[in-house]
């Protein structure tokens, strides 16, 4: 019994880089038919961007656009056009992220496609909200970042780094994907009540601004009292009146800190994350876990807000007793005692761990060729009675035949849109 849970959805994939692609490759996991478009002759922009080998895919692509088909076309010809018309009218899903204005100037806006075939749900991803004033820039990963506050609150908050920080995460880009997936998902099971289509619109900007809602939490503390407790900057320095930096606080009310282990001074990663937290008895295993019982009859660290006057001590002291053992060493220490904490880890170190390769966290796809097997983050939730099946990229166009001939194309048709620009680039 297949029970992938998208059997039977098609979807017409009209995007390229990242928040799209990490959308539709979703869908595609979850068990639809991913139709990709790509530009004839060029494809998406990933396939030849931080490329290991100049003949083959880049990473960046290959991770992003498994079990896809691709269909080269371009939509600017009128058979093109004439071809995508008639992908929507079959289609189930219709997703596009190319910069403001373009889907209206080539023909396929929501309107028109909402024309054309009344069921299909269209998927947008733009760079800011429509009541936005920069809803007609372009974006990329880092602007989305800097306008929904999350490079503002990410870094240190001293000394000659403390400036406006990206984080590592694509909080732009794939995050911004998985919030469409949310909607397309939502629009799919509405759809089965009112039998139409709707129009999801995400903006990069709300997708990561959604991940920085603590931090409009903590300015709504902020302009109530003037300071956050839970912040390093606590009691010692003066608040502005927006939410500053924090270095490597927790971010919530308990006491979190990233401290130096054995192998620091040479290995940047020698570090292990470590929590106290606010309950009485938590913490008092915490000073078993450390043998530091004497903060327990101490005043200025045996409660909650007592802790948070006096972080700089805290620190000072635990990194004493961290800074001569392993991370590792660390965990297996603490943890027994319920003390949240982990190794910090970097990427060579978590991609060999072999527990993670369970099918879901991180998996091996087989490209085959030159490449052969890849590793790629997988589906990342579990569902008890499915299994995603993880398979390769297509080749550029590599199905367009397939995909001509099933809307009734004849061979003399598809040899006709080879020669004539809509399919393979035009021979000078």
């Amino acid at each position: 019994m297949n029970t992938a849970p998208l059997q039977g959805i098609r979807v017409i994939d009209f995007t390229e880089v990242q928040s799209g692609p990490s959308c539709t490759q979703m869908l595609a996991w979850l068990g639809a038919e991913v139709i990709k478009i790509e530009r004839p002759g060029v494809g998406d922009a990933t396939r030849k961007e931080l490329q290991f080998d100049p003949d083959e895919p880049s990473y960046y692509f290959l991770q992003l656009n498994s079990d896809k088909k691709s269909l080269a076309l371009d939509a600017k010809t009128p058979d093109g056009k004439a071809i995508l018309t008639k992908l929507i009218e079959k289609a189930d899903i219709f997703v596009e992220n190319l910069h403001p204005g373009a889907m209206d100037k080539l023909g396929f806006s929501w309107e028109e496609v909402h024309k054309l075939n009344p069921k299909c749900i269209y998927g947008s991803i733009k760079g800011f909200p429509l009541s936005s004033r920069y809803k007609d820039l372009k974006a990329y990963e880092p602007i989305a970042q800097v306008t929904a506050c999350a490079a503002t609150t990410t870094g240190w908050y001293e000394g000659e780094y403390n400036i406006p920080t990206q984080s590592g995460a694509a909080l732009g880009d794939s995050n911004t994907g998985m919030h469409l997936l949310i909607g397309l998902l939502a629009a799919l099971q509405q759809r089965q009540r009112t039998g139409e289509g709707s129009y999801v619109y995400q903006s990069m900007h709300n997708a990561c601004l959604n991940l920085c809602r603590i931090k409009t939490r903590d300015q709504l503390t902020l302009d109530r009292i003037g300071y956050l407790t839970q912040y390093p900057q606590y009691p010692d320095q003066k608040f502005p009146d927006y939410v500053p930096r924090s270095g490597n606080t927790e971010g919530s009310g308990v006491l979190g800190w990233t401290y130096k282990c054995k192998g620091w001074e040479t290995d940047p990663n020698a570090y292990c994350y470590i929590i106290f937290q606010r309950g009485a008895k938590d913490f008092e295993l915490a000073c078993k876990a450390f043998s530091f019982e004497d903060w327990l009859t101490n005043p200025d660290f045996n409660t909650a807000d007592a802790r948070d006057r006096h972080k700089a001590e805290i620190i000072k002291r635990v990194e004493a007793w961290s800074v001569d053992k392993d991370k590792y060493e660390i965990v297996k220490l603490l943890a027994p005692y319920g003390v949240p904490c982990a190794p910090v880890l970097s990427t060579k170190e978590m991609m060999s761990q072999p527990e993670l390769y369970d099918g879901n966290t991180l998996v091996k796809i087989n490209q085959g060729g030159k490449i052969g097997e890849f590793v790629t983050v997988g589906c990342p939730f579990t569902i008890s009675n499915f299994q995603p099946t993880y398979g390769p990229c297509p080749e550029l166009g590599g199905n367009t035949d397939e995909v001509l001939t099933e809307l009734g194309y004849s061979a003399d048709d598809i040899e006709k849109f080879k020669t004539n620009g809509t399919t393979a680039p035009l021979s000078k």
